[in-house]
């Protein structure tokens, strides 16, 4: 582990290779680093993102961490739909290709949003799709960076029943109880900027031990002020929430939560030698 790992914090969830960041990616990194953003785990939603985000980190390599996995709402046609299986058969062979390079599959899960999830066989291929992802990471020893929108008992049930060990739950939007049987299995818990503006978040923070907690922007999505695009420079913004809540320093949240981050995604030691 590094030294004065209080010194710095993980984005452990962003979308870099959105198009909002497409004009001022640099501007975006760079305000990340002043404020103590050491990297960033960009994870891909379609399988045209990966190679979006391994450009991103030739061209950041110190900072855009790749993950890549298989959303469980895909875009098509305009319209956002529920994965389906042709969907992960595309993905396979670029997660393989790339396992060495990656630092967990994702972002994977459930999302039950009956906008986009309208049948139960919707359901079932979700699920078909994640446990083959959780197959795949078990294959070649990588966490799991997890969504689990409208679905978080579903998630978690699923992933014990896998044995799923090495796990985030990004943003979940569960009630505490439930968060608690994924704490109990080893899950970790990444908090994003909205927190600020979501009592279910805060109450999620109070409940859940520091120790099961990890900073997250979901970039550009899920900032402080809705509506306004997100960056990972705002994870500070999730840490001194945090530290509010909890009646702890900020360093304490920093500390704790980066050597989180660092037990989870053992990759990124890479990052800081």
């Amino acid at each position: 582990m590094a030294d004065n790992v209080d010194t710095f914090s993980v984005d452990a969830h962003c979308h870099l290779a959105d198009s909002q960041f497409s004009d001022d990616i640099n501007d975006v990194v760079t305000r990340a680093e002043k404020v103590g953003v050491r990297a960033a785990l960009c994870v891909a939603i379609v399988p045209s993102d990966f190679e979006k985000i391994i450009l991103l980190n030739e061209r950041f390599p110190n900072f855009v961490v790749p993950c890549f996995g298989v959303h469980p709402v895909q875009d098509g046609d305009k319209l956002s739909r529920s994965v389906t299986n042709e969907d992960l058969e595309v993905a396979i062979p670029l997660i393989e290709k790339f396992s060495d390079k990656i630092a967990a599959i994702g972002e994977v899960g459930l999302d039950f949003t009956p906008r986009f999830c309208k049948t139960d066989e919707e359901k079932k291929t979700q699920r078909e799709v994640l446990i083959k992802q959780v197959e795949l990471a078990k294959k070649y020893d990588l966490p799991l960076n997890v969504h689990s929108r409208s679905a978080g008992r579903p998630t978690i049930t699923l992933l014990k029943e896998q044995g799923a060990k090495n796990v985030l739950l990004h943003a979940f939007d569960g009630r505490p109880a439930v968060a608690m049987e994924g704490v109990r299995e080893g899950y970790y818990f990444s908090i994003p900027p909205s927190i600020v503006r979501s009592e279910q978040k805060q109450k999620l923070v109070k409940q859940l031990p520091l120790e099961h907690l990890i900073l997250e922007s979901d970039s550009p999505a899920l900032g402080p002020e809705k509506q306004v695009r997100n960056e990972p420079a705002n994870i500070r913004i999730s840490a001194e929430y945090i530290a509010k809540i909890k009646g702890v320093d900020i360093n304490k949240v920093l500390t704790t939560t980066t050597e989180n981050v660092i037990k989870l995604f053992p990759r990124l030691k890479n990052f800081f030698k």
